[in-house]
């Protein structure tokens, strides 16, 4: 069985890391320090490598721990977390010198890198696949290892509205709400908590916008130059792709950002609501994640990936 070669390849690996996608969100930040916590009740002191950290997470328990690089050369066994792709992997090169791999996550677009692959793309979250794991591994889930997992779960639920959460999201909430984590301020701190930067990036989104294919469509960006002109930091542009997603008649949102480390690159993400797959749509620029949920990069100036973009849209609004 997957999970018993899993704790077999824990127990036996002195030196462990820890990685996951680059662009972190809460689910990848929470479920990286919730699997820190349950390898040091293992006996296990492993790294977490993660290169840039939204401030907002810097409550999580273990945020201190984070490193940037390694001085290691080859560990004995690298954990992916929350990363369908090994491209999107920060640290790869840590992943692919080690000894053993192992791969958790939620991606249905999940490409199996690793030697062993754990996936399972019903769950919400990849935190919520921690748990059951976890209590497998009859791991204590106290309040710290429970703020990372329930960080990761309003995170990646939108804070339990999107379709994909399941009664186990509400009966594991329920269980760590006991344990006095809490609900309502990690709820506070992840999703209602804007910095000035993201405020005015915000406010130009909004203002770009356009509606699309009869309204079923919302477009919008930020550049390079807007980021420098609001002073924006790790994290400030997320959220943004959401606001269309909201408006009524709108089945897909799609919002891109300039690459920082080159211009002629752009960042699409694209969220939807009831009927489109945006994972497939963004599988043909290489890229992929949830049926409600993905992105993708693209080449071009902002119009040309625009009508890249609409291009492959047309198709599956027209079917």
């Amino acid at each position: 069985m997957t999970l018993d070669n899993i704790i077999e390849e824990i127990k036996k690996a002195e030196k462990i890391v820890i990685l996951t996608h680059e662009t972190p969100d809460g689910d990848a930040i929470g479920s990286s320090l919730a699997m820190r916590v349950a390898l040091k009740q293992l006996g296990k002191n492993p790294d977490v490598i993660i290169k840039e950290v939204p401030k907002i997470f810097d409550f999580l328990p273990g945020r201190e721990e984070i490193k940037e690089n390694s001085d290691i050369e080859k560990y004995d066994l690298a954990i992916s977390l929350d990363c369908a792709d090994f491209k999107r992997l920060v640290g790869n090169e840590y992943f692919e010198n080690a000894k053993q791999t192992i791969v958790i996550d939620h991606h249905g677009s999940n490409k199996m890198y690793g030697d062993i692959n754990f996936i399972n793309p019903v769950s919400p979250a990849c935190c919520q696949i921690l748990i059951g794991m976890f209590q497998y591994f009859n791991i204590n889930i106290d309040k710290e290892l429970g703020t990372c997992i329930l960080t990761g779960i309003i995170t990646d639920t939108g804070g339990f509205r999107y379709s994909g959460v399941t009664p186990e999201t509400f009966e594991f909430t329920a269980d760590l709400l006991q344990k006095g984590v809490n609900v309502s301020d990690i709820y506070k701190r992840v999703l209602d908590t804007k910095t000035k930067s993201n405020f005015e990036l915000m406010k130009r989104t909004i203002d770009r916008m356009e509606f699309l294919q009869d309204g079923k469509v919302t477009f919008t960006y930020i550049t390079n130059k807007d980021l420098e002109e609001v002073n924006a930091g790790i994290g400030d542009h997320e959220g943004l792709v959401e606001i269309g997603r909201d408006i009524e008649g709108v089945e897909v949102s799609v919002f891109i950002r300039q690459r920082e480390d080159d211009e002629n690159l752009y960042k699409v993400s694209m969220r939807s609501n009831d009927y489109v797959n945006v994972s497939d749509v963004c599988l043909m620029f290489s890229g992929g994640g949830h049926e409600k949920a993905a992105g993708a990069i693209v080449q071009g100036d902002i119009e040309q990936v625009k009508q890249k973009v609409m291009n492959e849209l047309e198709k599956v609004l027209c079917q």
